[in-house]
């Protein structure tokens, strides 16, 4: 995890340094720590293959995650083989090298005039917690007195993390793909705007969520990356229905709506003759509402290959 104002040379309008780090941790710098040559025994990333209805490939699915210890390697011969064949590669967002634009995004996005001191935006019971959560992050409470409380759960979800982003998969896919078509599903704009959007009430559920889900971060935080190391769908799917996921609101918002949105995109995709590997986030494709279950509701056969 980044922490501190000089992690990354952001300069943040309104002295919101520190802040938007936190907050863009999972955007900012592109770069990949130095790796092992062969991954340990095990390693399962998910990843599908996409088929037409008359069985011949027309792309390819990576569940990915954002952040990772140094010197973990997960590419598989399997993903190797996928990143050289495929023609142009789709992430949720291209740019995640542009480190200025990404705080000026947020800058624009997340600071509001006149709003109530964020502890007051919980139920008194989450705010002890909350308290705590802002000392480790080691900024003043009153940077958030104009902070939209998205921002601020965005922000403090970073706090606890163990892992780095500039080891994150996306991060290595967009490498990976240098000099060849890169697309995005999102951007930067509309995915903070997803955020930017919820109502209130929902943005106040997703602070709680963080608050509560601190603790539990802070006891097992290599959980999530284990499961997504080994390709463990069960837990990984599980992850997609507990915790703030548990919300349907937040879980329509943040999951569903994006990805009935980006079947539409990746079905027009298929239908060139080109062949795509999407490398997005893992929660995106496991489960009922998954890309892979909506895909194969359009008549594509979706099947997961590995090692």
């Amino acid at each position: 995890m980044l922490r501190g104002a000089n992690a990354s040379g952001l300069r943040i309008p309104n002295a919101k340094e520190g802040l938007a780090l936190l907050a863009l941790a999972t955007f900012a710098l592109a770069g990949c720590a130095e790796q092992p040559s062969e991954p340990e025994p095990g390693t399962n990333p998910p990843l599908y293959e996409i088929a037409n209805e008359t069985g011949a490939i027309e792309g390819w699915m990576l569940g990915t995650i954002h952040a990772l210890p140094n010197r973990v390697e997960w590419r598989t011969e399997t993903i190797d083989r996928v990143i050289e064949e495929a023609d142009f590669l789709v992430v949720e967002i291209a740019d995640l090298d542009d480190e200025q634009a990404l705080a000026d995004i947020y800058a624009e996005l997340a600071i509001s005039p006149d709003l109530p001191p964020l502890a007051q935006r919980l139920p008194p019971s989450h705010r002890p917690a909350l308290s705590q959560l802002i000392e480790r992050s080691g900024l003043d409470a009153e940077r958030f007195r104009t902070t939209e409380t998205w921002a601020a759960a965005l922000a403090l979800a970073q706090v606890d993390a163990q892992d780095d982003p500039r080891n994150g998969v996306d991060r290595a896919a967009i490498q990976a793909f240098r000099g060849r078509d890169i697309q995005e599903f999102e951007g930067a704009v509309v995915q903070l705007s997803i955020f930017d959007t919820l109502p209130e009430g929902e943005q106040r559920d997703l602070l709680a969520g963080v608050v509560i889900e601190a603790r539990s971060a802070r006891e097992n935080p290599g959980k999530l990356r284990d499961a997504w190391l080994k390709g463990d769908l069960e837990e990984l799917e599980r992850a997609t229905t507990t915790g703030i996921m548990a919300d349907p609101e937040l879980r329509d918002a943040l999951l569903v709506k994006r990805n009935e949105a980006w079947t539409g995109k990746l079905s027009a995709m298929l239908r060139d003759d080109r062949k795509p590997l999407v490398a997005v986030g893992a929660a995106h494709l496991v489960g009922d509402d998954s890309l892979p279950a909506l895909l194969e509701r359009r008549g594509y056969s979706v099947r997961r290959i590995g090692r």
